[in-house]
């Protein structure tokens, strides 16, 4: 069975080599682009972000990265966002006073968290829901945080025609934030899989496993 393609965005949000590597070794052939025509055609796109929300926003919007999530999504098409690339998916972020706008995919702030130190750094567990299939074997594993904002309220309401979303809470310091979303195609993780030994191995894997379907 020929491989899934899965384009990593390139909006210049700092080193990708590792997703890009990680990405690699889950199975999928990988393309490092910013071009609108290869991250629409392919099976899987992985939006990766480090930084500032604000940053990653004006580097995003430069290439039309909003619309090209967007689109990809309104067909059903599989998205993955992994740190600032997940924070970006949802409605505004507020960092040092600034507000910026997102991608509003998702309801919601990213803002700071509320721990004694901050920012989170280092290996976490994660409140995983039943039924995952992103954390699928590697539910009661830890994962790799290093972040000093997040979503701390999950506000998206949803009614009895459509699935609600699987989200996997995390906490830090008293504080809790989403750690990840499964959203029909729409995937996220705050936490790096790539940095995250076996156990984020095994999620990249799942996701791009479920490319094959899609």
């Amino acid at each position: 069975m020929t491989a899934p393609s899965v384009v990593v965005l390139d909006y210049g949000s700092g080193n990708v080599r590792s997703a890009v590597r990680a990405v690699e070794r889950a199975g999928a052939t990988v393309e490092l682009t910013g071009d609108l025509d290869a991250a629409m055609a392919a099976d899987g796109l992985l939006v990766p972000g480090v930084g500032a929300f604000e940053a990653c926003m004006k580097g995003l919007r430069a290439i039309r990265g909003e619309r090209i999530i967007a689109r990809r999504l309104a067909g059903g098409r599989p998205v993955m966002g992994i740190c600032v690339g997940m924070q970006i998916l949802f409605e505004t972020g507020i960092e040092h006073g600034v507000e910026t706008e997102g991608c509003g995919e998702w309801p919601g702030v990213v803002e700071r968290i509320q721990a004694p130190i901050v920012p989170h750094m280092g290996w976490n567990t994660l409140d995983v829901p039943d039924g995952s299939s992103l954390f699928a074997g590697v539910e009661k594993e830890r994962f790799y945080f290093v972040h000093s904002y997040g979503v701390r309220d999950w506000t998206l309401v949803t009614n009895d025609r459509t699935v609600a979303p699987l989200v996997t809470w995390a906490e830090h310091g008293g504080d809790r934030f989403v750690a990840a979303v499964e959203n029909g195609p729409l995937s996220a993780t705050q936490f790096h899989p790539e940095k995250s030994g076996d156990a984020g191995a095994a999620v990249l894997r799942n996701w791009v496993q479920s490319l094959k379907a899609a």
